[in-house]
C-alpha cells in the first residue's frame, strides 16, 4: 500500500499542502495523512500517525525529504522505524526509492547534502543579520515585558490588577501574568 504524508511549516502554505496531497494522489497513495506543524516542533502527531499506520511491505511517500525529515539524525531515526516495520520510502522530487540498496545509498548522500545546505543557509542567515546589525538596520526584537518584570511586580505589590498593570505599561495582560512571578 502507498501511504502518502504531507506537510508544511505554516498555515500560510496551504496551497503548498493541497499541492503535496495532489501529487501524492497522482503517485497513486491509498492514504494520506498531512499537517501543518514545523518540522522542527516536538509535536508531529500526523507524521508519528502516518509511521504508526505504515505496514509491513508498505511504501511511505512524501513529495520532498524536508517533509520526511531536517536532519540527518532524524532522516537516520525514521528510516530505521521503517526499515523495523519492512517499509521502504519514497521521495517523489528526487524519484528516490528505498526499496533498493541504490535507493538506500541516495537517501543517506542525499540527506547528508540537505543537512548541510541547511546548515550553510543558517549561517548565512546569521552573517546577514550581524551586516545588519552593524548598519543599523536591525534592531531585533522591541522591549518586551520581560524588561519590564520589576516593573509589573512592583505594580501588582502596588496593589494594582492586571489589566490595570498591562494598561500603565501598554503591554498585554498576559504579559503581566507571564512575568508577575
Amino acid at each position: 500500500m502507498l501511504v502518502g504524508f504531507a506537510r508544511t511549516s505554516t498555515t500560510h502554505q496551504k496551497y503548498s499542502l493541497e499541492a503535496q496531497i495532489e501529487n501524492l494522489t497522482k503517485a497513486g497513495c491509498e492514504k494520506i495523512f498531512s499537517e501543518q506543524v514545523s518540522a522542527v516542533a516536538s509535536q508531529r502527531p500526523q507524521f508519528d500517525a502516518a509511521m504508526e499506520f505504515v505496514r509491513d511491505g508498505d511504501t511511505l511517500v512524501v513529495c520532498s525529504l524536508s517533509r520526511f525529515a531536517r536532519s540527518i539524525r532524524d532522516l537516520t531515526k525514521q528510516i530505521d522505524l521503517l526499515e523495523a516495520k519492512n517499509v521502504s520510502l519514497k521521495i517523489l522530487d528526487m524519484s528516490l526509492d528505498t526499496s533498493s540498496p541504490t535507493g538506500k545509498l541516495l537517501l543517506n548522500l542525499l540527506g547528508c547534502v540537505s543537512q548541510f545546505e541547511r546548515e550553510l543557509l543558517l549561517e548565512r542567515q546569521k552573517v546577514g543579520i550581524e551586516k545588519a546589525k552593524a548598519a543599523g538596520k536591525f534592531t531585533g526584537r522591541k522591549a518586551t515585558a520581560r524588561a519590564k518584570s520589576q516593573q509589573i511586580q512592583d505594580l501588582l505589590a502596588s496593589g494594582l490588577k492586571a489589566p490595570e498593570v498591562a494598561k500603565q505599561l501598554n503591554i498585554g495582560v498576559a504579559s503581566v501574568y507571564r512575568y508577575k512571578d
